[in-house]
C-alpha cells in the first residue's frame, strides 16, 4: 500500500505542478495571475472532440494517431494563449495588476460561454486510449499504465524547462525578466518576445494537463478546468508568487498531501478531505505568508 501510495502521490503531484507552473510563469515575467488558465485547460480538452449537444462525443483531433494528437493539442493550446496575450492583456500591458486579473476573470467566463454555446452544458463522455487504464505490475503494486506515463512525462516536462530555463537564450531572458523586468528591458530583452513565449509555455502546459484530466476521467466538462486552476493558484502562492521552483514544489506537496489524506482518513471523514488540505494551507501561509520560496520580481509590467 505504501508503494502505491508514493506512485498516487507523484501522479496526482505531478499534475498540480505543472498546472501550477503555467501559472507562475505569467506571473513572474507579467506579474497576472491568469484566472482564465483554467479555461485554457477545458478549451484544450474540447478541441479534442467536434462541437455537438451529444451525450458521447464525436473524436475530432482525437481520432488523430497519438503523436499527432499530442502535437496538435500543444499547438492549440499555446496558440490560444499567445492569441488571448495579443488581443486581450498587451493592450492592457500599461494598466494597473487589478485591471489585468479583472480581464482575466473576463477572458475566462467568455471562453466558458463559448463552449457552453459550442458543446452544451452536458458533460460528455471521451473515450481517449482507454487501454492506458490498465494495471501494470511494479515490484508489489499495481499501478495504471497512465499513471506511469505522467509521473515520467511530468518529470521531462520538468527537465527539460530546466534546461531551457538555464541555457537556451528564451529561457535566459525570460529569467532576467522575472528578475527585474525594467532592467532586462534596458539590457535588450525584447518585451513582446519573452512575454508571447511565457504565453505559450503556459498554454502548451495547460495542453498536457487537459490531455491527462480527459484520459483519467473520460469525461469532457466546460467546468472542468475550474478545480485545477483553484489548486494550482494555491499552489502557486504557497510556493512563492511567480517562483517557478516554488510552484513545481508546493503542486507536488498538495499532491501527496492530498493522496495521505485520502489514504488515512476514517472512512466518514474523506468527504471532507478538501477541507482538510487546504487547512495544512492556511497553517503554512501563518508561519511563511511569502510561499515557500520568496520571488525577486513583483513589479509592475509596464
Amino acid at each position: 500500500m505504501s508503494l502505491q501510495l508514493v506512485f498516487d502521490a507523484l501522479s496526482l503531484g505531478g499534475i498540480y505542478a505543472i498546472a501550477a507552473l503555467g501559472i507562475a510563469l505569467i506571473f513572474g515575467v507579467m506579474n497576472l495571475v491568469n484566472f482564465a488558465h483554467g479555461q485554457f485547460i477545458a478549451c484544450s480538452v474540447f478541441a479534442l472532440i467536434l462541437p455537438s449537444a451529444d451525450a458521447v462525443a464525436t473524436m475530432g483531433l482525437g481520432a488523430l494517431p497519438a503523436p499527432l494528437l499530442i502535437a496538435a493539442i500543444l499547438a492549440f493550446g499555446a496558440g490560444l494563449a499567445v492569441a488571448a496575450e495579443a488581443l486581450v492583456f498587451r493592450p492592457l500591458r500599461n494598466a494597473s495588476p487589478v485591471a489585468l486579473m479583472v480581464a482575466s476573470f473576463a477572458l475566462g467566463i467568455l471562453l466558458q460561454n463559448i463552449l457552453l454555446v459550442a458543446y452544451g452544458g452536458r458533460p460528455k463522455a471521451v473515450s481517449l486510449w482507454p487501454q492506458l487504464g490498465s494495471p501494470v505490475q511494479v515490484l508489489s503494486a499495481q499501478v495504471p499504465l497512465l499513471q506511469l506515463l505522467v509521473i515520467g512525462a511530468v518529470a521531462l516536462i520538468l527537465a527539460g524547462l530546466a534546461l531551457m530555463l538555464k541555457r537556451a537564450r528564451v529561457g535566459l531572458e525570460m529569467r532576467a525578466a522575472a528578475e527585474d523586468f525594467d532592467m532586462a528591458r534596458m539590457l535588450g530583452v525584447r518585451a513582446n518576445g519573452v512575454i508571447s513565449g511565457a504565453f505559450a509555455l503556459s498554454g502548451a502546459l495547460a495542453a498536457v494537463v487537459a490531455l491527462v484530466l480527459v484520459t483519467q476521467t473520460g469525461v469532457a466538462d466546460v467546468r472542468m478546468g475550474g478545480q485545477i486552476m483553484l489548486v494550482a493558484f494555491i499552489a502557486t502562492v504557497v510556493g512563492g508568487m511567480g517562483s517557478l521552483a516554488g510552484a513545481v514544489a508546493a503542486g507536488l506537496a498538495l499532491g501527496a498531501a492530498s493522496a495521505l489524506l485520502q489514504a488515512f482518513l476514517p472512512v466518514e471523514a474523506r468527504p471532507f478531505r478538501d477541507a482538510f488540505l487546504y487547512g495544512l494551507v492556511i497553517l503554512v501561509l501563518l508561519f511563511r505568508p511569502q510561499g515557500l520560496f520568496a520571488s525577486v520580481g513583483a513589479k509592475p509590467r509596464v
